[in-house]
């Protein structure tokens, strides 16, 4: 199968902590694990919703103490981000988790800015990172977490909202949404993963996001699906992802992104955590393609899609659609 060249912009990169790192961290760290065998603690990886996988996801991340540890952890993701054709990455990261550790946000930022300098570095990869608040943490806290990483401001150029949606809504979060924009900071939200319509049209209406990060319940409201096509919102589906917990049909071939390319919305394909959900965003591809029985038009339009939807600017845009076209020729000819 064709590797299309892609933008990922919905990875987090706590969640590319693969097994066999996990252990070299814990035993760099001095930090206790459930065990030390890389096959027994992926065994462990079969969720039930999405706080299942929170559950297991935040204890692992434990072993993460060291502006070198976040280093290794994102030119780990950096090369096989490469390796799997994606010429620009948006990467999410949860600074509050690492902060709860007792960890400094100066060594979290710092470790990830220097993997991103030397991955980019005379290659054909861009990258830039996204600050995501922990919507179950409360407001107060995102905006406190805001104020912490302002001085940092040159090493990540937008912020983010994820974990656990349902409950927390994004008009809770309107102050610090609104603050960031100030900051000139773009803006994104996991929004109409587990939570309904009505949270994709929160995170557009009070937090003014620019992209949602899911969006596959916009489904249920015509409206919204409509708005969404004409205002040509992004959304950044996880396929895999919606599987392993269980927010879209275990059937691959049932998945929705069928009907979003159907209602003509502006939808891309990202692997979301894959070192959890059994693959990376070539993979999160592969598996679509096979399922849905996509034709190279579709690919295309997808790896079109999701340049589309980038930070990036419209000349760095143009060089990799005109690349995506150039991949559909080849495979179509």
């Amino acid at each position: 199968m064709t590797t299309w060249p892609t933008a990922e912009l919905h990875v987090h990169v706590e969640g590319t902590l693969e097994a066999d790192l996990l252990v070299e961290l814990a035993r760099r760290n001095d930090v206790r694990l459930p065990s030390y065998d890389p096959e027994v603690l992926t065994a462990r990886y079969a969720f039930a919703d999405l706080q299942s996988f929170l559950d297991v996801y935040y204890s692992n991340l434990s072993v993460l103490r060291t502006e070198q540890d976040f280093y290794d952890l994102a030119s780990a993701y950096l090369r096989r981000a490469e390796q799997a054709g994606v010429r620009r990455a948006e990467i999410f990261f949860d600074p509050q988790t690492h902060l709860g550790n007792g960890v400094p946000f100066e060594a979290v930022i710092r470790g990830l800015d220097a993997a991103i300098a030397d991955a980019t570095r005379g290659s054909g990869l861009s990258a830039d990172l996204i600050l995501c608040f922990q919507r179950d943490l409360g407001a107060d806290a995102a905006m406190q977490t805001l104020e912490t990483a302002l001085p940092f401001r040159d090493s990540f150029i937008g912020v983010g909202l994820d974990s656990a949606e349902v409950g927390y809504p994004p008009s809770l979060f309107t102050e610090v949404y609104a603050r960031a924009a100030a900051e000139g900071l773009h803006r994104v939200a996991h929004a109409g993963e587990e939570g309904g319509p009505e949270y994709v049209r929160e995170a557009l209406d009070m937090l003014k996001v620019e992209r949602v990060d899911h969006g596959n319940r916009a489904l249920e409201d015509p409206a919204l699906v409509q708005r969404l096509r004409d205002e040509r919102i992004p959304l950044t589906v996880c396929p895999l992802s919606n599987v392993a917990l269980r927010t879209a049909p275990s059937d691959l071939a049932q998945h929705p992104l069928t009907a979003m390319l159907a209602e003509g919305l502006l939808v891309s394909v990202n692997s979301d955590d894959p070192a959890y959900f059994g693959g990376y965003v070539d993979d999160n591809y592969r598996a679509m393609e096979s399922a849905l029985s996509l034709d190279a038009s579709q690919l295309a339009m997808l790896a079109r899609n999701s340049f589309e939807s980038t930070f990036a600017t419209d000349a760095a845009k143009a060089a990799w659609i005109a690349e995506v076209d150039a991949v559909l020729a080849k495979v179509s000819g």
